[in-house]
């Protein structure tokens, strides 16, 4: 499925908005990927555990976006937004994803 941030498609035509699509991922870091990131902050450099887990929070929140656009009939979403969270304490991350669900042609 078509996914993209802008607000048009170079090319397309947009034939029908379906409206408002979503997807939500929250994960939690395990302990030991807590301990280890921690020891970086110290140390300097980035954290592979945490950045592997953004990573994975931002395509489930993508693809049940794109499920949901799917079970309007849309085939792209446009205007997509990402929003990154900690939750609690900070050892939880949210992901959240919104765009505009079409059918172009």
């Amino acid at each position: 499925m078509l996914t993209v941030t802008t607000h048009t498609l170079e090319g397309k035509r947009i034939t029908k908005y379906h409206g408002l699509v979503s997807g939500e991922a929250i994960l939690g870091a395990n302990i030991f990927k807590d301990i280890f990131a921690g020891i970086r902050d110290i140390v300097g450099g980035r954290s592979a555990a945490y950045e592997e887990e953004l990573r994975r929070a931002k395509d489930i929140a993508i693809e049940e976006m794109q499920s949901q656009a799917r079970s309007l009939g849309a085939n792209a979403v446009i205007g997509v937004d990402l929003d990154y969270e900690t939750v609690g304490t900070g050892t939880m991350l949210m992901v959240s994803a919104s765009g505009t669900a079409v059918s172009v042609e």
